[in-house]
């Protein structure tokens, strides 16, 4: 890990690596941190690289959670195409099994809590159910349950129910 590291920082020297819990990308100070409690892998480094990649792709933002997903794609794309300049070939597999956390997850926040039918988002955080015109926000956390709050309306009031889906890690 510390020399695919030291490569990394050699060819992009205005993005900095941070030893962390967790592996993900920050864009407002570009800084890319890591989880360096963990042995040297070729999962951890395959991980880094995915980091290194919307960093790269100069992923700052997402206004949709498919967006999000688009680009949670596009940055294994380019972790792959770049991997073998640093003596690595990403896992396909892993890959997907990557992709298939967000796609559960963006499924679980998609699902009508109504009538369980996969809707559309309309705006960041609302989802707008085309069979039965259910609406429900959810929250803007990426890596907790998904919770969706129904936004239940007639004419003289607006009320509010609670519905959790399982979660996913």
């Amino acid at each position: 890990m510390k020399q695919l590291i030291k490569s990394l920082s050699a060819d992009y020297a205005d993005i900095h690596f941070i030893s962390g819990e967790v592996f993900s990308w920050s864009p407002s100070d570009r800084k890319i941190y890591y989880n360096g409690n963990v042995k040297s892998t070729e999962i951890s480094k395959w991980s880094l690289l995915h980091e290194f990649s919307h960093a790269a792709l100069n992923h700052t933002g997402y206004s949709s959670d498919l967006e999000l997903l688009m680009m949670e794609a596009e940055a294994w794309d380019y972790a792959k195409s770049i991997s073998p300049e640093y003596g690595l070939k990403i896992d396909d597999e892993h890959v997907q099994d990557c992709l298939d956390t967000y796609r559960d997850w963006l499924h679980a926040r998609s699902g009508c809590p109504t009538c369980d039918q996969t809707s559309m988002q309309v705006v960041p955080q609302v989802y707008l159910c085309v069979n039965c015109q259910q609406q429900w926000r959810v929250s803007d956390a990426k890596f907790r349950r998904p919770y969706r709050l129904c936004i239940k309306s007639d004419k003289n009031k607006t009320s509010v129910e609670h519905s959790t889906l399982p979660m996913f890690y």
